[in-house]
């Protein structure tokens, strides 16, 4: 099985462990991922629905197809993932996971309907949190530091 890693939702209510033997993880393009989570595509890794434990409150489900459910949390919303009603497998978001650095990118899924103009933004210029001074100002009144 290999690592055991942990994960959850943005408020804690809902957390997970799950043993993983790799690293690798996709990018979904598909319409019915885009409007689960509003992005332009859904980072996913793909585990053994049975080795997957719930260590807080049970996610919550939504049927969002007829070969599909998602769960998430129903208090702050955080989409945790994607499971076929009949398959072994579930997907789990990399974002909800603790440490989502420790997985690579190793294919698309869902090509035909991909935003072409986000799928490499490298060449864009960025900036830091600590650069944009209206957030910096926001998050040092409500905490007194920035966000981890």
């Amino acid at each position: 099985m290999g690592d055991i890693v942990t994960g959850g939702c943005q408020c804690r209510r809902v957390r997970y462990e799950v043993g993983i033997a790799d690293d690798e993880a996709y990018l979904c393009h598909c319409n019915y991922c885009r409007r689960a989570t509003g992005g332009v595509s859904i980072a996913f890794k793909n585990v053994r629905a049975a080795d997957v434990t719930w260590t807080a409150a049970e996610p919550d489900w939504f049927q969002s197809s007829p070969i599909a459910r998602r769960p998430f949390c129903s208090a702050c919303g955080t989409p945790l993932g994607f499971q076929f009603l009949d398959g072994e497998n579930m997907d789990l978001t990399v974002g909800s996971f603790d440490d989502p650095a420790r997985f690579r990118p190793t294919s698309n899924f869902s090509i035909e309907t991909a935003l072409e103009a986000w799928m490499d933004v490298s060449h864009l210029p960025g900036k830091r949190l600590d650069e944009h001074a209206p957030a910096v100002d926001r998050w040092m009144k409500a905490v007194g530091k920035l966000p981890d």
